[in-house]
């Protein structure tokens, strides 16, 4: 069976390094969202954005770790809320240690209330590539309950401004699993995102999360969540629709056409090593792994007195193998089983594991690598959680 497509092949070889940079502003509070974000940031915005431009000095100039920068990717929170000085900072900042003209990807996530024609051009000067826009659903019902700030009709007018101006890489966020959402209704959100022709989809169950409004809405019975078994025929769906329509299934939640996989995501995906800026950030070097601090106020503290607001983790040979099963096992390219056994070779139980998962037809091989069949990938924690040490 193929696994390694000529796409997935090159940027599987292609050994980068990306630089993630968290913006904690947001409009609204979603009702499903746990992620570090604040609605009260103006009194201390230009804080913020001081303290982010002085990680990015710090770190840079200590050259933690290897690897020609080539994707850069502004997440949060809403980078779209940034202001045009805002953005001329953090781009001045780096511009100082990155040659942003040779990036292959310079993505910023957008919410669809945010893309005007102001912004469009400001992101395209700025040599933006890539945007990725927080559509959600295309139903206003779901919106509503959502919290989101923006309406259906407006993540459609915004998804063909962006590509007016230019923006032929988009990525738009759609989710399923959500309340009221059927099978037909799912094949409908489906048939509009690939209307409106994006290259790109990601696509993600809606989950729970502790202390969220959502969690209270369902204890309180105001919203239900499908039955798993609703879920799976959604995931089936989805899989199938895209595939169908010329997307490649690349990430269990990832879907592209060929030559539009988002480059700095699939970083995380390979083990590449990647440098997190901003308040809950994470980075990697290969070696050690860190996490910035959750909380703003203690973010610009430490960054004010020239202190990284840092936990380190250095990652053990158990760590690392346990990792490059959980992320390889989410991917269309798999793992390797060579760079396994340079870590930790494998005894006779853990080869009786794998050939018993190759028999019952839940992990397929290609050369050295493994990865999980279609009908595994739904339970993909589950599998690799098996395959832990």
């Amino acid at each position: 069976m193929k696994i390694l497509s000529a796409t997935s092949t090159n940027l599987y070889l292609c050994r980068m390094a990306g630089i993630y940079i968290h913006i904690p502003f947001c409009k609204n509070k979603c009702s499903y969202c746990d992620f570090h974000f604040s609605t009260t940031f103006s009194p201390y915005r230009s804080e913020m954005i001081d303290a982010i431009c002085r990680e990015i000095e710090l770190r840079m100039s200590s050259k933690e770790f290897e690897g020609e920068i080539k994707t850069l990717y502004f997440g949060g929170g809403t980078p779209s809320l940034l202001l045009p000085n805002e953005w001329a900072q953090i781009i001045k900042t780096l511009k100082i240690y990155v040659d942003l003209e040779s990036l292959l990807e310079f993505t910023i996530e957008a919410n669809p209330d945010d893309i005007q024609i102001d912004n469009l051009e400001l992101w395209k000067l700025m040599g933006v590539n890539r945007l990725s826009i927080g559509v959600q659903s295309f139903n206003d019902d779901d919106l509503k309950w959502m919290n989101r700030a923006h309406k259906a009709q407006e993540s459609l007018d915004s998804i063909l401004l962006a590509q007016k101006y230019g923006f032929e890489n988009l990525t738009i966020d759609l989710m399923y699993g959500l309340p009221n959402q059927d099978l037909d209704v799912w094949e409908k959100q489906l048939d509009t995102a690939l209307g409106l022709g994006v290259p790109h989809i990601s696509s993600y169950c809606l989950t729970v999360e502790s202390r969220t409004a959502l969690q209270k809405f369902v204890r309180q019975g105001l919203l239900f969540i499908p039955h798993e078994d609703l879920i799976t025929s959604q995931y089936d769906l989805l899989v199938n629709k895209l595939e169908s329509n010329g997307f490649e299934h690349y990430e269990i939640s990832n879907f592209g056409k060929p030559n539009f996989f988002a480059k700095h995501n699939s970083n995380y995906w390979l083990g590449h090593h990647y440098l997190g800026i901003g308040p809950s950030a994470h980075g990697f070097n290969g070696d050690n792994r860190y996490w910035n601090i959750a909380n703003n106020a203690a973010y610009i503290k430490d960054l004010r007195t020239g202190k990284l607001p840092e936990t380190i983790e250095k990652l053990t040979i158990e760590n690392r193998f346990n990792e490059l099963i959980l992320i390889g096992l989410r991917t269309s390219w798999g793992v390797d089983s060579e760079q396994l056994e340079s870590l930790i070779p494998f005894d006779l139980k853990y080869q009786n594991l794998l050939k018993k998962l190759s028999e019952s037809g839940v992990v397929e091989w290609r050369n050295s690598h493994f990865r999980l069949s279609k009908i595994a990938k739904f339970q993909a924690d589950y599998y690799a959680s098996m395959l832990f040490l």
